[in-house]
């Protein structure tokens, strides 16, 4: 009697994705309200955060920061409010 083999596709099975387009461009920065996001290792971003504050004094920032490599999600209520998002990953 032959053998019988199961073999595993190579190709793997693809989950869908879903997509979003992306958000038209901010003519200016100026009162508008910029979520700063960090991710990774936040002392190494303690710059970056300081640096846009200071440059940027019209905006409105809120930050979260998280030690994972996973962003913390905007609340709905955080996405009907805010303009812009900078995702700062440090690893």
């Amino acid at each position: 009697m032959a053998e019988k083999h199961k073999f595993l596709s190579p190709i793997g099975i693809e989950e869908p994705v879903e997509t979003v387009p992306l958000a038209p461009r901010l003519n200016s920065v100026d009162g508008k309200t910029i979520h700063f996001c960090v991710t990774g290792e936040p002392d190494i971003t303690i710059f970056l955060e300081r640096q846009l504050k200071s440059e940027y004094p019209r905006v409105n920032w809120t930050v979260k920061k998280s030690a994972t490599p996973t962003p913390v999600r905007l609340t709905e209520e955080e996405r009907k409010t805010t303009d812009a998002v900078i995702l700062a990953v440090s690893w």
